[in-house]
């Protein structure tokens, strides 16, 4: 609701001016593996649901022969080329990756897509609009930024 999103770019407001970046990263990374050891992401994939997915190009030989296909025809029949990020993305939200079950058809590969919503990265200070993104997608970081 826009109460609570104001509530959040105000809280925004107040760690851009207040905050100490190192520990901001730690107190997040802490959270991160804490939420994160306990939570099973298949019982929601928002994230999944939400935004394509995003593979990086020198992943594409890999993934395409986990799926037993040839890169091109992983390329032709999944994704799109993202020319400023040197990386593909998936045609369709939901991700086309995303099962029924909520299991990933790659995640098996190198949990390339465990990695959301970043909240255990560095830098988290420079990049809060993104953290908010994920507050209204993700419930384990909606907890993070919460506590």
């Amino acid at each position: 609701n826009k109460e609570k999103e104001n509530e959040n770019l105000e809280f925004r407001a107040f760690l851009k001016c207040h905050a100490d970046e190192k520990e901001l990263d730690e107190q997040f990374k802490n959270l991160h593996d804490e939420l994160f050891s306990n939570y099973d992401c298949s019982r929601c994939r928002n994230c999944c649901k939400m935004y394509h997915g995003s593979i990086p190009s020198e992943d594409l030989e890999k993934d395409a022969k986990f799926l037993g296909l040839t890169k091109e025809q992983l390329v032709e029949k999944y994704l799109i080329k993202n020319e400023v990020k040197d990386t593909y993305e998936t045609k369709n939200k939901p991700c086309d990756f995303l099962q029924e079950d909520g299991d990933c058809k790659l995640d098996s590969t190198d949990g390339k897509f465990k990695k959301y919503p970043y909240a255990d990265q560095p830098d988290r200070l420079q990049s809060l609009y993104s953290v908010l993104n994920a507050v209204e997608v993700c419930p384990v970081a909606f907890e993070i930024y919460a506590r």
